[in-house]
Order: C-alpha cells, then structure tokens, then sequence
C-alpha cells in the first residue's frame, strides 16, 4: 500500500449537510426550518429563559441567602493519612505541599479526625478537631496549633 492509496474506513467521513440548495437535496425550500416564523428567520430564536413574556423561572424563584466574604478555607487532611510518616516526624503544611497530600495551604491546615493513626508525630496546624485531637495524642503525638 502506498500513501496515495490510503482512504479513511467506510462511514468514517461524513460530508456536510447542504441546506437550501434545491428541493432534489431533500433541505430545499425551507432548509430544515419548518415554515414561517421568529425561529424561521435568520437569526431568528429567543434568548435562553425567555419564555414568551410570562415572567420567567429564574425571576419567578426567589433569591436566598448570599456569601461570607471573609469565611476562611482551610485546606483539610484526615488522620489516617498521617499514617506515611516515620515515627517522630515533625508535620507541616510546607512537608504535606512537598508530599502532594494537599495542593496549597489557602487559610490554613485543618487535620480532621477520619480513621486510625499508629504513628508518634508531632502535628502543627491551624485547626484540629477534637477527634483528630485526641487520635494524635492517643498515639502519643503532640498536637500544635501554629
């Protein structure tokens, strides 16, 4: 086989739908667009939501609630994450960066307590709830809020 003999798999290509190019094509005369009206026209439609002048949904429902400017995001571990770590490890958020366990830091490390830890470590970070608290400490790690 040489290159000038390469032909693309049957059915692979499909040629373009020809539209207003006489009644033979089969999308003669109104081209696909039924008869005549807004949506017959060129450029013809209505917006998205538009619904006929009758007062829309999205100003129907009514607007709730809004959003905390200064609420803070903390990025979030579970304990049994930790469980990588030697014994004795010092736990930053620049080591869980460096380790990709978080992306980045935001308002800080909050270590949340979902699972089990075996190991001895030492944790410093924003926020700990109580339950990693006392997962940590059971373990016989220090808890340290930076």
């Amino acid at each position: 086989m040489k290159l000038h003999e390469l032909k693309p798999a049957e059915g692979s290509r499909k040629s373009r739908k020809r539209i207003g190019r006489g009644t033979g094509s089969g999308l003669g005369r109104n081209a696909g667009k039924g008869e005549k009206g807004q949506k017959a026209r060129a450029g013809g439609g209505v917006r998205i939501g538009f619904e006929g002048g009758q007062m829309p949904l999205y100003r129907r429902v009514p607007k709730r609630g809004f959003t905390n400017i200064f609420a803070k995001q903390y990025s979030e571990l579970n304990v049994e994450r930790l469980n990588i770590f030697e014994d004795g490890t010092e736990i930053t958020p620049e080591l869980l960066i460096e380790k990709r366990m978080i992306r980045k830091s935001k308002d800080g490390l909050k270590i949340l307590g979902n699972g089990e830890l075996q190991k001895k470590l030492t944790v410093k970070a924003v926020k700990f709830t109580k339950a990693a608290a006392q997962k940590i400490e059971a373990a016989g790690g220090k808890v340290e809020v930076i």
